[in-house]
């Protein structure tokens, strides 16, 4: 009898572990369908919607990222922002952060067309910030990989804004 009771107890274990394991499993890839490969250990809202409520309810400057799968600036751009460890750390501490593969209807978010890849801010008062551009003035709001450090000063002259204005 000791023997059959610790063989159930034992599979009753591996059973319970292996569940554990999985649901552990799924709780870490979760986040890897709405990061889309922009930071895994960021968390990403799943719509502008949502991420406007977030920004005005936590008082945090909102992060949009447009980009497409097949567009080789936007994987670039993809690579250099999720190899970088200062914007992935603000991002995931300072920021709501959204990357969507389609567009808004909010026409903010494209003052000077729907190109990608671009990032947009937008804060706590949910006014999109045209203020914040990148370095070409025929694209306002793309970036390259090589303007990793641009971004960061934006997203820290995102940060002060709120601190300043609101």
């Amino acid at each position: 009898i000791m023997l059959h009771s610790t063989l159930a107890l034992s599979l009753l274990l591996i059973a319970v572990t292996s569940n554990l394991a999985m649901a552990i499993k799924k709780e870490k890839r979760a986040p890897q369908t709405l990061s889309r490969g922009w930071g895994d250990e960021i968390t990403w809202v799943q719509t502008y919607e949502e991420g406007l409520y977030q920004a005005k309810k936590s008082n945090k400057p909102l992060m949009v990222i447009h980009h497409l799968e097949d567009c080789q600036y936007c994987q670039a751009l993809k690579k250099a922002f999720a190899e970088n460890e200062e914007i992935q750390e603000m991002a995931q501490n300072n920021f709501i952060m959204l990357n969507l593969m389609h567009e808004t209807t909010d026409k903010n978010l494209s003052p000077d067309g729907q190109y990608v890849p671009r990032i947009m801010f937008v804060d706590p008062s949910l006014t999109v910030r045209a203020d914040l551009t990148g370095r070409y003035s025929n694209r306002l709001y793309t970036y390259e990989p090589q303007d990793m450090t641009f971004l960061i000063e934006n997203m820290k002259k995102a940060l002060r804004l709120i601190q300043t204005e609101l």
